[in-house]
């Protein structure tokens, strides 16, 4: 169901909404229509790549986004999937864990007799579908991939039992329909500001130029045969900033917080509110010794309604959150590509996600768009604002 046919009271408590059993041929006939004479096969990441030969990595205790994509995808493919779908492949290849958010893929791969094969040479250029789950995003590589190879792709990186049962198991008509309609809403957009109220009572701005371009959606259907790649759960409606000034505060990942201080699209610096200084130290650290760490490269906003699932991938799709992120952009049809930062291991792409659950420290008391004369607000307190609900109401 699209968000203009949801109750009220629903697109306010997502955790109530009733959702479709999941299905993957619905799910892939949906995305990547047509899929007839398509050969497909499945990428997991592993940090040891012996543990591919023989799927023994299903013995392990841990690798449970891979063993979602063995037993949803896999198995869902070769027993019956393939067929219904007029697919051939079905084959699945690990490769080696990135240790970060969307950075380049190392060449090698493994297949499950064991042997060393090449991504660039045995895997992109014979394949038309290629469906990668796995503990890191690789969004952006991928789609760099797809546009020198031809494929089409979906990355599914955190995926997990709620998002099978609910970010995976919606319409996609739908979710496009719902992102265009709020991407509509906010296209052309000079300005948005961002106000956060934290618990002692101050109220930080941060402010990001966006140039008045065209708001783009990750709306997650990939039809006919032209290259792309889907960040699955989708539904967002995204800016590339050309520039951003002021504050906003951060949760890091042990529960500390600070302010980041923005000027001229990158954050400078970051202070403590509570916590541990010496987190707060290494990441001042970070941006002193690779500044292109902290210029942001994205800001996003949710179009779907969702239960939290504790994975950002699906988290940040959820109505009246929002997000920004520092790093590589290039995907998004930015500027700042990997060659920019000091080290490899910078070039990543990092989502900040601003959502109840997830940053309980503070709210996002307001969020305002700028577009010409209009002003409008998009979210207060977390919930998406009239004006954009009237839009997904068409």
């Amino acid at each position: 169901m699209s968000v203009a046919t949801l109750e009220p009271e629903i697109i306010l408590n997502p955790e109530k909404r009733v959702f479709p059993e999941f299905s993957l041929e619905r799910l892939l006939g949906t995305v990547f229509a047509p899929t007839e004479g398509c050969r497909v096969c499945l990428l997991i990441d592993l940090e040891d790549l012996s543990l591919m030969k023989g799927y023994r990595f299903l013995d392990s205790s841990l690798h449970e986004i891979q063993k979602k994509a063995y037993e949803e995808f896999y198995l869902g493919l070769k027993d019956g999937g393939l067929e219904e779908l007029g697919m051939t492949g079905g084959e699945m290849y690990a490769y080696a864990m990135t240790g970060g958010s969307n950075l380049d893929l190392s060449d090698e791969c493994t297949d499950v007799e064991g042997r060393t094969l090449s991504l660039d040479r045995d895997i992109y250029p014979h394949y038309d579908i290629i469906l990668c789950l796995s503990t890191f995003s690789a969004t952006a590589p991928l789609t760099a991939k797809c546009k020198e190879y031809g494929f089409r792709g979906a990355t599914l990186h955190g995926v997990n039992d709620i998002i099978l049962k609910s970010g995976l198991a919606v319409n996609y008509h739908e979710v496009s329909a719902d992102a265009e309609r709020m991407r509509l809403a906010m296209t052309g957009a000079d300005t948005i500001e961002i106000d956060f109220a934290l618990e002692d009572g101050r109220v930080l701005t941060a402010s990001l130029d966006l140039d008045g371009q065209e708001a783009q959606k990750s709306h997650g259907l990939c039809l006919g045969r032209t290259p792309d790649v889907a960040n699955l759960p989708a539904g967002e409606v995204y800016f590339v900033p050309v520039g951003a000034n002021g504050q906003f505060p951060m949760k890091y990942a042990d529960g500390t917080l600070g302010v980041l201080d923005v000027k001229d699209r990158c954050i400078v610096s970051s202070t403590l509110i509570e916590g541990d200084q010496a987190t707060i130290d290494a990441h001042n650290a970070r941006l002193a010794d690779d500044p292109m760490t902290g210029t942001l490269g994205e800001l996003g906003f949710g179009t779907q309604v969702l239960p939290v699932s504790g994975a950002d991938i699906q988290d940040e799709k959820v109505l009246g959150t929002c997000h920004l992120a520092t790093g590589r952009d290039d995907h998004l049809g930015g500027d700042i590509v990997p060659g920019m930062f000091k080290k490899h291991e910078n070039s990543t792409h990092d989502d900040i996600l601003f959502a109840p659950h997830k940053t309980p420290n503070f709210n996002i008391s307001e969020v305002r768009m700028k577009r010409g004369d209009q002003e409008e607000v998009i979210i207060e307190n977390f919930r998406p604002s009239e004006y954009l609900l009237r839009a997904l109401r068409g």
